[in-house]
């Protein structure tokens, strides 16, 4: 089971399902504490993609943070989830560079000034997650629809400093 962070919330079930159980209930329940507590980071935002996988009573973490002290973090709250057994942190640190900070900084203007694109900027952690490795641009996250992500695509698209824009935006539903 594959999470991502941006994915649109798992429904709750009864409190007879929210005890660790092996099978796919167990999981279902590590699922959504692991996407809750990674959300709660207190440091995690929209320069930042942390995806995970479940199985069984195994977590890994997954994906691309700015900050070593986010990747420490979310390794350690994961431990604490009532059900797991253990933690494979695979998250990248991205290195520090000022020419990315920059693209960082363009990329959320350009993505987020956009007037179909602003309403997702409202949210406390904004489903347009921009990752940027030495040049190279990844959108993450979930939009409403096919035309958001192309137009995040293109905004990102436009920057100058940007050798390669790589578009993984998922469009809900699909």
């Amino acid at each position: 089971m594959l999470a991502l962070l941006a994915l649109p919330g798992v429904a709750q079930k009864n409190e007879a399902d929210r005890v660790a159980m092996p099978g796919q209930a167990g999981q279902s329940h590590i699922a959504r504490e692991v996407r809750h507590e990674l959300l709660m980071l207190p440091y995690y935002g929209v320069f930042d993609n942390i995806a995970f996988r479940v199985e069984g009573t195994s977590v890994t973490l997954l994906g691309q943070v700015r900050d070593p002290v986010l990747k420490n973090d979310a390794g350690n709250v994961v431990k604490k989830i009532e059900g797991v057994t253990k933690v494979d942190n695979q998250i990248q640190v991205l290195p520090l560079s000022p020419m990315d900070d920059q693209i960082r900084q363009a990329a959320f203007r350009a993505i987020y000034s956009e007037p179909s694109l602003t309403r997702y900027a409202y949210q406390a952690v904004p489903p347009i997650h921009i990752i940027v490795d030495n040049g190279h641009v990844t959108l993450t996250g979930v939009v409403a629809n096919q035309t958001d992500k192309t137009l995040a695509g293109m905004r990102a698209n436009q920057l100058s400093g940007v050798f390669s824009v790589d578009n993984q935006i998922q469009v809900e539903g699909k």
